[in-house]
């Protein structure tokens, strides 16, 4: 981090809105990051209690349950104090340092992770008879670490270089939470390189997880044409939609954000929600309204509280 920094407390904007509209949009962020977090953790909790759930596709299922928890805690907090009050707006420079690293460390593991997820499916459709031997405990479990060391580089790589510059002016950060890009607009050097970093180093990761995974569909696609019952066909694609359509909703946003030229602040951060605040809260709905095994674990659970409440 450069010692030239003077300034010591970053204010985040927030999202660009109507300042009589705080106490609405409070509250619908408080309903959806409430539920996100309930969501998730009741996902975590269906695949710890049945063992029947303890397969390489839930184990993963998991993993992006835990992100989610955290990459959703990780910014709508503080976004919700920044329609509280003019001080909810105020964060340190070191907090936000801390949360830039947390936001980029857990959004590329989680992009890490879909691309290990399509493979899983891909596995599953294509060689059902030796998936279990090919995606055993040991394998997951190297592919799941991997994407964690990886993320975690990542996000060195952006925080340390973000932070390195010196900050000694404005500080206004026009976002909600603390990213790269706003950040970059306020320091008081060359930010060229860094821009030429962050487009490269997110487009790289972003464009390569998300070509991986386009590849990994077009390989299931072709496996499922192959089997000859429509009911095989039927039940092949409907293990993939789920993660299709969190694909699209977490890669298509942060694509638009990272590797387009110029930036409109207000633009970036509506669209910001999109992967930060709404993905997080989409995969336990998708994934346990669209899934029949979390649904009947979830019944199973339910009829088992409500017996023990007599």
């Amino acid at each position: 981090m450069s010692n030239l920094s003077l300034v010591t407390t970053f204010i985040l904007m927030g999202i660009p809105h109507a300042p009589a509209l705080d106490t609405t949009l409070f509250g619908i962020f408080l309903v959806i990051y409430a539920l996100t977090v309930v969501g998730n953790l009741l996902i975590l909790l269906v695949i710890r209690v049945d063992s029947h759930l303890h397969t390489p596709m839930y184990f993963f299922l998991a993993s992006l349950s835990f992100i989610d928890m955290w990459l959703s805690t990780v910014t709508v907090p503080k976004m919700l104090m920044t329609f509280v009050s003019p001080r909810g707006r105020a964060i340190s420079f070191h907090s936000c340092v801390a949360q830039l690293y947390s936001f980029h460390f857990l959004g590329s593991t989680e992009c890490f992770l879909y691309t290990v997820m399509s493979y899983d499916r891909y596995l599953a459709v294509s060689y059902p008879l030796r998936y279990t031997s090919m995606m055993s405990r040991k394998t997951r479990t190297l592919l799941a670490t991997s994407t964690w060391l990886s993320g975690s580089l990542h996000s060195a790589v952006q925080t340390i270089l973000t932070f390195r510059l010196p900050y000694c002016g404005p500080n206004q950060i026009q976002h909600y939470f603390c990213d790269a890009p706003p950040i970059l607009k306020l320091a008081c050097a060359d930010t060229s390189t860094n821009e030429m970093v962050i487009f490269v180093n997110i487009g790289v990761v972003s464009s390569g997880c998300f070509f991986l995974i386009v590849l990994s569909y077009v390989s299931i696609v072709c496996s499922v044409l192959k089997i000859r019952t429509s009911e095989g066909r039927h039940r092949a694609f409907q293990t993939c939609t789920s993660h299709c359509i969190v694909v699209l909703c977490f890669f298509g946003p942060g694509l638009f954000i990272y590797l387009r030229p110029g930036s409109k602040d207000a633009v970036d951060g509506v669209v910001a929600v999109f992967y930060t605040v709404l993905t997080p809260l989409l995969n336990p709905v998708v994934y346990t309204l669209r899934n029949k095994e979390v649904k009947r674990v979830l019944f199973k659970l339910k009829d088992k509280t409500l017996s023990q409440s007599k």
